[in-house]
């Protein structure tokens, strides 16, 4: 097996004999996983009992819905019922900030893919925190951050009819540290498309922060953008990396298989 830096700040293209009944080579991947964010198999063109069983060397997987562990992707609501919701995949985000425990990572492959655009862009939160100055980092230290279903929405539907709103708020928000200090000791942002106000804090003011630690984090340097090819696989740390799906027309043949490993530490 072969392991190979994709950028400076981020991700890992894994290549050669990947022997996933080898505890070793498991534990490469996890550790690759954790320090680099994103691993990248090309042309690996597993099936839902490949990707399953690949999947299930990670951890244990999510079940949002009982006995279903894979999901499909796809703005086509023939194909999936969540296609609506899915467009909301389109704006920069971490899944699960909304829960008392993230999912801990996320593992997708690639069925079908848009004529033109259709990639998945990640942003690398460690990074983006490690590189702020002392000053920046004192000021955001000690801040809370409430995270909403509606505030990710309101990216999609700007102004929503009253029903919308009702509909959003409905599921509950959740308040965590802005600055996520793992158990670890490495820190991260915790920020994205549910970033919803921070806490004791006007609301121009909060919005301007927000938008201003988002368009930081999300620099160039900070990023990978993967171009996506049939039977591509990959697997990305959700706690800490920003992610988001990059423009492509909804009626594409675009679609993916998603699994989600279950999360194992708690928002701070």
């Amino acid at each position: 097996m072969k392991t190979t830096a994709i950028t400076p700040a981020l991700g890992v293209e894994v290549s050669g004999d990947v022997d996933l009944e080898n505890p070793e080579v498991v534990g490469r991947l996890t550790e690759a996983l954790k320090w680099r964010g994103v691993l990248l198999f090309r042309g690996l063109n597993l099936d839902d009992e490949g990707q399953l069983a690949f999947s299930r060397k990670l951890g244990q997987l999510v079940q949002p819905v009982p006995g279903q562990e894979i999901f499909t992707v796809s703005l086509d609501p023939a194909k999936s019922p969540s296609a609506e919701y899915l467009k909301g995949t389109f704006s920069w985000h971490i899944d699960d900030t909304t829960n008392d425990v993230p999912a801990k990572a996320t593992v997708l492959s690639c069925r079908h893919v848009a004529a033109v655009g259709g990639g998945t862009e990640f942003a690398n939160t460690y990074a983006a925190y490690e590189n702020l100055s002392e000053a920046e980092r004192k000021r955001y230290d000690g801040l809370r951050i409430v995270h909403s279903f509606e505030a990710a929405q309101r990216t999609v539907y700007p102004d929503p009819s009253d029903e919308q709103v009702a509909r959003w708020r409905q599921l509950p928000t959740h308040e965590t540290s802005l600055v996520w200090e793992r158990r670890d000791g490495r820190r991260s942002l915790v920020i994205g498309a549910t970033a919803d106000h921070i806490v004791g804090m006007e609301p121009d003011e909060s919005r301007a922060l927000i938008d201003e630690l988002q368009a930081w984090a999300t620099q160039e340097r900070f990023c990978y953008a993967h171009d996506w090819e049939i039977g591509d696989l990959v697997v990305w740390d959700n706690t800490g990396m920003l992610h988001r799906a990059l423009p492509y027309d909804p009626s594409s043949e675009r679609l993916m298989r998603r699994i989600t490993i279950v999360g194992d530490e708690a928002w701070q």
